[in-house]
């Protein structure tokens, strides 16, 4: 396993790979997300509800790119209001299904970067205690 700079793990990212090793396929189907990497054993689903930051880098880009190219198109052509709008919200729909995956990617890399994990940290099940009442 070898170790990976920032940008390293940014481009693995973009691969669909572990941002452990950049070796290991995240994702086994469209839709279906690996719990961990077959080779370093990194965990991807960390907790419950972790990938709710994907969902805001997803709807983000969603919104950053139907925006500008809505603005784009409506400055440099003389395309119609109707048309520009429903291109648009076409695009706002099919472009998440498609996103899911480098958005969760990329989530779990940036969370990799500014917080790696430690050599114990992998698919294994650790045990939690249950909270004091």
């Amino acid at each position: 396993m070898r170790k990976q700079d920032k940008r390293q793990i940014l481009v693995t990212a973009q691969r669909l790979r572990c941002p452990r090793c950049g070796e290991g396929q995240m994702f086994s189907s469209m839709f279906k997300m690996r719990s961990g990497c077959g080779i370093c054993h990194f965990r991807f689903e960390r907790e419950v509800g972790y990938f709710v930051g994907a969902m805001y880098i997803n709807y983000g880009m969603t919104i950053f790119i139907a925006f500008a190219s809505y603005f784009a198109l409506d400055y440099f052509t003389s395309i119609p209001f109707l048309l520009n709008f429903i291109l648009w919200a076409g695009f706002s729909v099919l472009f998440p299904i498609f996103f899911f995956r480098y958005s969760r990617s990329l989530w779990l890399s940036l969370d990799y970067i500014l917080n790696p994990s430690d050599p114990s940290d992998s698919q294994q099940e650790r045990t939690r205690q249950p909270p004091s009442s």
